[in-house]
């Protein structure tokens, strides 16, 4: 009896080009890029930019938003996360009866180089003579001081002190504890890729005035 024909399933066919979705596929380029469509290039092209620096579980996790839809989704995430953040540590400034702008002087201060009131003032975006009773109330708290330079006694320059560094040690530690709590629950993969965004962000970061300040300079 002839065997019955087999199903067309059966039959050889030819091997398929990765998708570039699958991270085995490496780095080359994909068709996308090369060309890109009207409604610009997909997700996974943006993940492929920054391909060169991921690890294995991390291009994983990218090369799995297929669409714009979950990169909608990524970045509503993103946003509450932020929201939740901003809540928490309008919460603890509180408790601390610390202002927003108040916390900036103490981490402009907290950079060590000679600071005036002028200095000051131009690196939070305040008037002078509003820095100055900002600094007033810092300084009632015993969280800065003013000292005398010795090259010129006229001109007092602002200064964090140890209280000033122990509360701002006080602040990191507590948003660094809020920020591991809300991204352990991910899956391994999510939070490699976080954890690639924040080491970005530790190597470069952005000056008060918009240019990149890199380490060593």
């Amino acid at each position: 009896m002839t065997p019955p024909d087999e199903p067309s399933s059966a039959r050889p066919r030819k091997a398929r080009r990765p998708r570039a979705t699958d991270p085995a596929a490496g780095p080359e380029l994909p068709e996308a890029l090369i060309r890109p469509r009207r409604r610009g290039a997909p997700s996974r092209v943006i993940a492929r930019v920054f391909e060169a620096d991921l690890s294995a579980p991390v291009v994983a996790a990218g090369t799995r938003i297929q669409n714009v839809r979950q990169i909608s989704e990524r970045v509503a995430m993103g946003r509450a996360l932020w929201r939740e953040l901003v809540v928490g540590f309008a919460s603890q400034l509180g408790e601390l009866n610390l202002g927003f702008t108040q916390l900036a002087a103490l981490y402009v201060l907290a950079e060590g180089s000679t600071t005036t009131v002028a200095d000051l003032a131009e690196a939070i975006g305040r008037s002078p003579s509003a820095t100055s009773r900002l600094v007033d109330g810092l300084v009632r708290r015993r969280l800065v001081e003013r000292r005398h330079e010795v090259d010129d006694g006229r001109l007092r320059s602002v200064w964090l002190t140890p209280r000033g560094q122990a509360m701002l040690r006080i602040v990191d530690r507590a948003r660094a504890e809020q920020f591991l709590a809300a991204v352990r629950p991910l899956p391994r993969s999510e939070r490699a890729l976080i954890a690639m965004g924040v080491a970005a962000l530790a190597t470069g970061a952005i000056s008060r005035r918009g240019r990149l300040v890199r380490r060593g300079s």
